[in-house]
C-alpha cells in the first residue's frame, strides 16, 4: 500500500517581536516605534515584550494603501 505523505501547513504566526516586525515592514527600529507612538501601528505587551499582532501589519498595510489610492486619486499616468 502506498501512503502518501502530505505535509503539514506551518501555521502563521499572531504576534511578531519588533526585529520581525522591522523586517516584514522593510523599516528601522526607530520608526517601527515612532508608528506604534502616532497609533499608525497597534502593538501589545507580552510582559516586558512589545509585540505586533499580525492584524496590525496587515491594518497598516491597508492604511498605506489607501493613502496612496487617495493621493493618486484622479491623476492620470
Amino acid at each position: 500500500m502506498d501512503a502518501t505523505i502530505t505535509p503539514m501547513p506551518v501555521p502563521a504566526r499572531h504576534l511578531y517581536p519588533i526585529p520581525e516586525a522591522m523586517r516584514l515592514l522593510s523599516l528601522s527600529r526607530s520608526v517601527i516605534y515612532e508608528l506604534i507612538r502616532a497609533g499608525r501601528l497597534r502593538s501589545v505587551k507580552e510582559g516586558r515584550a512589545r509585540r505586533i499582532p499580525a492584524t496590525a501589519i496587515t491594518a497598516y498595510l491597508e492604511l498605506l494603501t489607501h493613502e496612496s489610492e487617495e493621493v493618486n486619486y484622479g491623476r492620470t499616468a
